[in-house]
């Protein structure tokens, strides 16, 4: 089955199957499980990105501060990368530790999202990979299916636009269509005015016979 992970398939196996698992995880509903998953893969991916600076550190923390200590001064996405770990090691720690279940899925993609990021840098910077991968963003669609989207995300959005301003055309359309229903319909026919008209002429009649047989 088809991951979006695939790129680290033949080059990093231990991490390719760590984040499998997650992808899987999330599949399944396991939320939590996800981010303590993601967690596991960002706490490799920092220890292998250490390599030989690393010295005495053995928690994911230090070797986060070791490597925080590392790109001060660096570029910004050596920034955004350190950053993207400390998400990872932040939710992952607080899903594992937890005392209720949350099942917050938006939170645990958003984990899938970042460890997405982190493997494509990963990949590029550490292992040397091609700088294609580069180009690639995160497909919920693959994780989910196996299958690769075919719509780039361009065309999915004019899509959801078309078909949202053909959800309101119709919507104002048919406000438009009650509004004159409403406005042309006859309004209720009030016969007591008849009768009071044929009354007073039956009246009429009346006395002017009287005031003729007088």
């Amino acid at each position: 089955m088809a991951t979006n992970f695939d790129f680290l398939r033949t080059t990093d196996r231990f991490l390719f199957e760590i984040i499998r698992d997650a992808e899987k995880l999330y599949r399944d509903e396991y939320f939590e499980q996800c981010m303590t998953q993601t967690r596991r893969f960002g706490e490799n991916v920092c220890k292998n990105v250490l390599g030989a600076r690393r010295t005495t550190e053995v928690t994911f923390d230090a070797m986060l501060a070791t490597l925080k200590d590392c790109t001060l001064g660096s570029s910004e996405e050596a920034k955004e990368f350190v950053d993207d770990l400390y998400f990872l090691k932040k939710h992952g720690n607080e899903a594992t530790h937890s005392m209720t279940v949350k099942q917050d899925g938006m939170e645990a993609l958003e984990c899938l999202k970042r460890a997405f990021e982190i493997a494509v840098n990963y990949y590029v910077y550490t292992l040397g990979g091609s700088r294609d991968v580069l180009k690639q963003q995160y497909d919920t669609e693959l994780m989910i299916t196996g299958k690769k989207s075919k719509k780039t995300l361009a065309e999915k959005y004019s899509k959801e636009k078309a078909k949202s301003s053909k959800k309101t055309k119709k919507s104002n359309n048919k406000s438009l269509k009650q509004y004159c229903s409403v406005k042309s319909a006859s309004k209720p026919k009030r016969p007591y005015f008849w009768y009071f008209v044929t009354i007073s002429a039956f009246i009429s009649f009346i006395i002017l016979l009287v005031i003729s047989i007088l």
